[in-house]
């Protein structure tokens, strides 16, 4: 089942997009997990091995994200894909990190382990509408820096109506052009599900370094105007069956980021490591700060 843990984040093929960015992959390749609330922390440790293996041994990289507000004891695990045979060899990479870590025993323990953990799991692969997004990054360096310095992330997901789709297109390609023009937006991120979902959901989202970010945004109307926003609003109600929004925040314990993401901020991304640097220095405090005799309460 594992094998389809070929956790996932990645970027579409679009010509308005400059090919470094675009470079990086032309998929999401999601995997979505809903955990036994008394398994939370046998999942979680169970998550960490699998970091450590696909670190250690050359595997696959993801980031993991986790419900703030939404559905409760959600896990999301993302990862870049180029395409589809992408996915394929990411799955045998990761695969092949945790048989070199744990041998093929232990790798089919711990999966049954991790199933076991499960109320439910589904993935999707979902290209990115680089045309119907707004304000992307200028460059890779650009874009790493967007996601390394984030903290949260909202996403909301859409299912349009049967026979809507080019009428919802052309909704997000209006409100991307005016929001582009306008000074006080920040960057929306829209993808389509290809695989593993039940007609036709768009995903948007916006990452934040904070909570507070998400405060005094600009509204739709206020970005639209008065016209716009009416249009806006009758074609939401002819097109758009159902909108379901969620707050995540990125899990790094359960992260095996890419490292020009991880560098960005490495003490939060890869805190197991900043804790390993920081402990030598801890220890010579305490054993060399202060002789034992010394640290007596003087006399009064």
């Amino acid at each position: 089942m594992l094998k389809k843990t070929i956790w996932a984040l990645g970027l579409a093929a679009c010509l308005a997009i400059p090919a470094a960015v675009q470079a990086q992959g032309d998929y999401l390749d999601i995997y979505i997990v809903k955990v036994k609330p008394e398994k939370t922390a046998e999942f979680n440790a169970l998550a960490k091995k699998m970091v450590d293996a696909n670190r250690n041994n050359k595997g696959d990289q993801w980031l993991t994200e986790e419900t703030m507000y939404g559905d409760g004891n959600t896990v999301i695990f993302v990862s870049i894909r180029k395409d589809y045979a992408d996915a394929d060899n990411a799955s045998a990479t990761f695969m092949g990190a945790l048989n070199k870590a744990y041998g093929k025993e232990g790798s089919e323990k711990m999966l049954n382990d991790w199933n076991n953990c499960l109320v439910s799991s589904r993935s999707e692969l979902r290209r990115r509408r680089w045309d119907l997004s707004r304000k992307a990054p200028a460059d890779a360096a650009a874009y790493a820096k967007l996601i390394g310095e984030s903290r949260v992330l909202r996403t909301t997901s859409v299912r349009v109506r049967p026979g809507h789709v080019a009428d919802f297109e052309a909704l997000l390609k209006d409100v991307k052009a005016a929001g582009e023009k306008a000074a006080n937006t920040q960057p929306v991120f829209v993808s389509q599900v290809v695989e593993g979902g039940k007609g036709t959901v768009f995903y948007v989202t916006g990452l934040r370094t904070s909570l507070g970010g998400f405060d005094k945004n600009p509204t739709a109307h206020d970005i639209l105007g008065d016209e716009g926003y009416k249009k806006y609003l009758q074609t939401n109600a002819e097109s758009v069956e159902s909108i379901e929004s969620a707050i995540y925040r990125w899990a790094p314990e359960l992260s095996n980021p890419m490292e020009d993401i991880a560098k960005v901020a490495p003490d939060f991304w890869h805190p197991k490591q900043a804790m390993a640097a920081a402990a030598p220095k801890h220890k010579a405090m305490a054993e060399g700060a202060m002789p034992m005799k010394a640290a007596k309460k003087p006399k009064q």
